[in-house]
C-alpha cells in the first residue's frame, strides 16, 4: 500500500513554516529531521502531566514515568532486534555513545600496538575518539580508503585486517556521501581476524531496518534526533558479554547498586552506563518517534527514499556544471554536490531565499572533502516527508542561483 504523504506531512508542524514568505522546503534530514506532533504530544504530556524523576520513586508519577521510559528501552530492542533489553543503553546521542564505548571499552581493552581500523568516509565523531585514545593508550589508527564513487575499497579493507586489529569501528552509511557500506561483508571479515566491531547507524536507523543480532556487530550506535525525536537523546547497542566487561563510563546516581566511603558497588546493565538524571521527557519522545516510523513501515520509508533518490539525482544531475559528489551504487536519499564558480556557502545562501533548506560546508567530513579535493559540498539530504516537487524546487532555486555567477 502506497505511503499517503499528505497525511505524513501534515504531521509535522514544521512544514508549514514560511521562509522569506515561501513555504519551506526541508532537505537537511541528515543534520537533524523535523518532528511529528506525535512526538511533540508526547514531551508535552510528560512535563505537562507526567514529570517525575525515573527509577528512584515509589509515587505515582515516578512510576509512571519509570513505566514509560523502560517501554522506550523495550521498543528499541525490538525496533533493532536486540536480544534483550540490558543491551540498549541511552545516551545523548550517537557521539555520545562512540565516546562510551571509547572510553570504557577502549581505554580497559585496547593496549600499546593494537590497531583501530576506520574508513576515509568517517564523521569526525568517529575519528576523534579514536585518535584520543591513541594518543593515550598508544594504540595505533588505521584508515581503510574510498574510491572517487565514495564506495569503501572493500579489498583494502580486508587487507588491512590482522591479528593486530582490535576493533573496527566504521558507518553504515555516510552523511557526506549517501554511500551505504556493506556493513554484513565489513563485520563478518572482522571477525574472522578476531576484531570488535562498532557500526555507526546515525544515518541509516531512520531510513532502513536494522537487525543487531543478523548483522552481528558488537556496538551499534544511533542518535534520536536523526529518527523524528528528541534532540539530545541516542543510544548504544552493546552485546552484554562486552557490556559488562566494561567499567562505567560516568559515576553518580542510579548507576550503583550500594556505595560506602569503603566501596562502590555499580549496577547491573544497563544501569551502570546510565548515571544521573537522564532526559526523560526525551526518550519518551524517541519512543514515540519509533512507534510513528514503525506504523509507516521501514521498508515502505526506504522504497519511497529509493524514488527520491533516483529521481533527485536524475533532476539535479541536469544542471549544466554540476557535479554530484558520491556515486555509490549503494546509495541512500543523500546528494551532496559542488558548482564552479559557486561556493557552497554562497549557493545555500540563495536557495534559502526560496526557502530552500540544504546543507553546505565540510558536513564534519573533513577527510572526505580532502579526498575529492573541494572545500565543500552542498547536501540535499532527504526523507520520506520529501516530495519530488519539493526536489523540482530545489532545482529550480540552484538554476536562479546559477545565473547570478555566469
Amino acid at each position: 500500500m502506497p505511503m499517503d504523504i499528505e497525511k505524513i506531512r501534515s504531521d509535522f508542524p514544521n512544514l508549514r513554516v514560511k521562509v522569506h514568505g515561501k513555504p519551506l522546503v526541508y532537505l537537511d534530514n541528515a543534520a537533524t529531521t523535523l518532528k511529528p506532533q506525535q512526538v511533540i504530544e508526547r514531551i508535552t504530556w510528560f512535563y505537562s502531566q507526567g514529570t517525575s524523576n525515573v527509577h528512584r520513586g515509589v509515587h505515582y508519577l515516578s512510576e509512571q514515568a519509570t513505566a514509560e521510559y523502560e517501554r522506550t528501552r523495550e521498543k528499541i530492542k525490538k525496533f533493532i532486534n536486540a536480544s534483550k533489553t540490558a543491551e540498549v543503553i541511552f545516551t545523548s546521542g550517537a557521539t555520545e555513545s562512540i565516546n562510551l564505548v571509547m572510553n570504557s571499552y577502549g581505554k580497559s581493552q585496547l593496549k600499546q600496538g593494537d590497531e583501530i581500523l576506520i574508513s576515509e568516509m568517517e564523521h569526525h565523531s568517529n575519528i576523534v575518539p579514536w585518535q584520543q585514545l591513541c594518543q593515550e593508550n598508544g594504540c595505533v589508527l588505521k584508515v581503510a580508503p574510498i574510491n572517487d564513487n565514495g564506495e569503501l575499497c572493500l579489498d583494502a579493507y580486508k587487507a588491512m585486517l590482522s591479528p593486530k586489529v582490535k576493533l573496527v569501528s566504521m558507518v553504515y552509511i555516510s552523511n557526506s556521501l549517501g554511500t551505504v557500506n556493506p556493513v554484513m561483508d565489513i563485520i563478518t571479515t572482522a571477525h574472522e581476524h578476531g576484531a570488535v566491531v562498532l557500526i555507526d547507524g546515525a544515518q541509516a536507523a531512520g531510513h532502513l531496518a536494522m537487525d543487531v543480532q543478523e548483522l552481528d556487530c558488537d556496538f551499534l550506535v544511533f542518535s534520536g534526533h536523526k529518527i523524528f525525536g528528541p534532540t539530545g537523546t541516542g543510544v548504544l547497542y552493546g552485546k552484554a558479554d562486552l557490556l559488562n566487561r566494561m567499567p562505567p563510563y560516568q559515576t553518580g546516581g542510579d548507576m550503583i547498586t550500594s556505595v560506602t566511603f569503603e566501596k562502590t558497588t555499580y549496577n547491573i546493565l544497563p544501569y551502570k552506563f546510565e548515571a544521573g538524571t537522564p532526559n526523560i521527557a526525551g526518550v519518551i519522545g524517541l519512543g514515540a518517534a519509533i512507534d510513528y516510523m514503525l506504523d509507516i513501515g521501514m521498508d515502505a520509508i526506504a522504497a519511497y527514499e529509493r524514488e527520491l533518490l533516483a529521481y533527485g539525482t536524475e533532476k539535479l544531475g541536469a544542471i549544466p556544471g554540476l557535479k554530484i559528489i558520491g556515486t555509490a551504487k549503494d546509495k541512500a536519499a543523500i546528494i551532496s554536490f559542488i558548482l564552479p564558480n559557486i561556493h557552497a556557502h554562497d549557493l545555500g545562501t540563495l536557495v534559502d531565499e526560496e526557502g530552500v533548506a540544504v546543507r553546505t560546508g565540510h558536513h564534519c567530513t573533513q577527510p572526505v572533502m580532502n579526498h575529492f579535493k573541494v572545500p565543500a559540498t552542498s547536501r540535499a539530504s532527504l526523507c520520506f516527508y520529501n516530495t519530488k516537487e519539493e526536489i523540482d524546487i530545489l532545482a529550480d532555486a540552484i538554476r536562479q542561483a546559477k545565473t547570478l555567477f555566469p
